[in-house]
C-alpha cells in the first residue's frame, strides 16, 4: 500500500509538535504545508525541504494528491477549513476543540458520514497510556462507582487572544472525564475571571454534573506560579491520581474508602479504610506520536478514530454550555442535546 499523503495548514506552537511526529511516521509523507506567517515557512522549508510550502489554504484545499489534512490553526478557523476539507473528499485531523459553536461541530459530523471521510479531533489524552492505563482499570471496576473527578490544568502562559483559559485547556479534561465517567452530562456551572485581557478569561473552575450524580471539577488558568497537570479520581473502592508531569510515577492507585455502617443508629459511624498505595509500571510512549499514528492507520485501514467527529461534538457542546454559564456569572447551564 503507498503512503498516506498529508497536508498541514498551521505551524504554530502546537503544530510544529503536530508536524514533527506526522513526518516521523513512515507510513506516511507531509507533502505540503501551508501557513500565513513567511518565517514559519521558511523554518519548514529549511527542517522538512521535501515538503511544498504555501500560504493559501485554498492551494490545499485545491491539490488532487493529498489523501487527508491536519489542521492545527486557531480555534476560530477550525470548522471553516474542516468543513471545507471533508467537502472536498480529505480525512481530516483538526486540533480541539474542532469548533466553537455546537451547531458547527453537528455540520462536522454529518460530512464524516456523509463523505465517508474521518474526522478526528486531537483530544491527546485519549492516547495517553497512563489514562489508558486508568481507563481499564475503571473498565474492569477496579474503582468500584465513579463519585467524582477533579483536575488541575495551570501554567504560566502561553496567554492567547482569541480564545480563553476554559477553552483552550478545558477540553483535554472534558474528554477524560466523559471516557472515565462513561455518562451523560446535564448541566455545567463555571466561574471565571479575566486579569490580563477585556473578555478572555484566564482562570475558570468549572463544575460538570453527570445524570447518575456524578461530578467533574476542572481548574484551567494560564495565570498560575505552578504548571500542574493530574487528575484525581474518587471511586467506592479506589482512588486514583494521574500526574503528567512526574516522570516515573505517572499513577498512583491509593486503597482507600469509606465503609457506611450496616445498621444506622445512634452509635453508628462511617469507618474509613486506608490500604497500601500502589504505582504501576507503565510502558511510556508519546502520546502525540500515538495520536498521530493512530490518524494515519484508520486512514489506512478504515477504522473509526477514537476521537471522532461524535466525540468532539460531546466535547464542544460542554464548552458552549460552560462559556454560557461563565458569561452569565457562573449560573448552572443545562446542556443541551438536539
Amino acid at each position: 500500500m503507498p503512503n498516506i499523503r498529508l497536508a498541514q495548514i498551521g505551524v504554530g506552537h502546537w503544530g510544529k509538535n503536530l508536524l514533527r511526529n506526522f513526518n516521523s511516521i513512515p507510513e506516511c509523507d507531509v507533502i505540503a504545508v501551508c501557513d500565513s506567517n513567511s518565517s514559519v515557512l521558511d523554518f519548514v522549508e529549511y527542517q522538512y525541504p521535501h515538503a511544498e510550502t504555501t500560504n493559501s489554504v485554498d492551494e490545499i484545499l485545491h491539490r488532487d494528491d493529498i489523501d487527508g489534512i491536519v489542521i492545527a490553526t486557531e480555534t476560530p478557523s477550525h470548522f471553516s477549513i474542516a468543513r471545507a476539507a471533508l467537502e472536498s473528499g480529505r480525512h481530516v485531523f483538526v486540533e480541539k476543540p474542532m469548533a466553537e459553536y455546537t451547531h458547527e461541530a453537528e455540520t462536522l459530523v454529518s460530512l464524516s458520514d456523509e463523505t465517508g471521510c474521518h474526522c478526528m479531533v486531537g483530544h491527546l489524552l485519549l492516547y495517553h497510556p497512563a489514562f489508558n492505563y486508568v481507563e481499564d482499570l475503571i473498565q474492569a471496576n477496579a474503582l468500584g462507582d465513579l463519585y467524582y473527578i477533579y483536575s488541575v490544568r495551570v501554567n504560566l502562559g502561553i496567554v492567547r487572544q482569541k480564545e480563553n483559559a476554559l477553552q483552550s485547556l478545558a477540553p483535554h479534561d472534558l474528554s477524560v472525564a466523559l471516557a472515565f465517567l462513561n455518562q451523560k452530562p446535564v448541566a455545567v456551572a463555571v466561574h471565571a475571571h479575566a486579569y490580563l485581557q477585556p473578555d478572555i478569561c484566564d482562570v475558570a473552575f468549572s463544575t460538570i454534573f453527570f445524570e447518575n450524580g456524578a461530578l467533574a471539577h476542572l481548574h484551567t488558568s494560564w495565570l498560575d506560579p505552578h504548571k500542574v497537570r493530574r487528575v484525581t479520581l474518587v471511586g467506592s473502592k479506589k482512588m486514583v491520581v494521574i500526574d503528567e508531569m512526574s516522570s516515573a510515577e505517572k499513577v498512583r492507585i491509593y486503597d482507600k474508602g469509606v465503609h457506611p455502617p450496616e445498621y444506622v443508629g445512634f452509635a453508628e459511624s462511617m469507618t474509613t479504610r486506608v490500604g497500601d498505595i500502589s504505582i504501576p509500571k507503565i510502558q511510556m510512549s508519546e502520546p502525540l506520536q500515538l495520536e498521530c499514528s493512530h490518524f494515519v492507520d484508520c486512514i489506512r485501514t478504515g477504522q473509526s478514530p477514537r476521537s471522532d467527529a461524535r466525540n468532539g461534538l460531546s466535547v464542544v457542546r460542554l464548552l458552549e454550555a460552560a462559556q454560557q454559564s461563565l458569561e452569565s456569572g457562573g449560573d448552572k447551564v443545562l446542556v443541551q442535546y438536539s
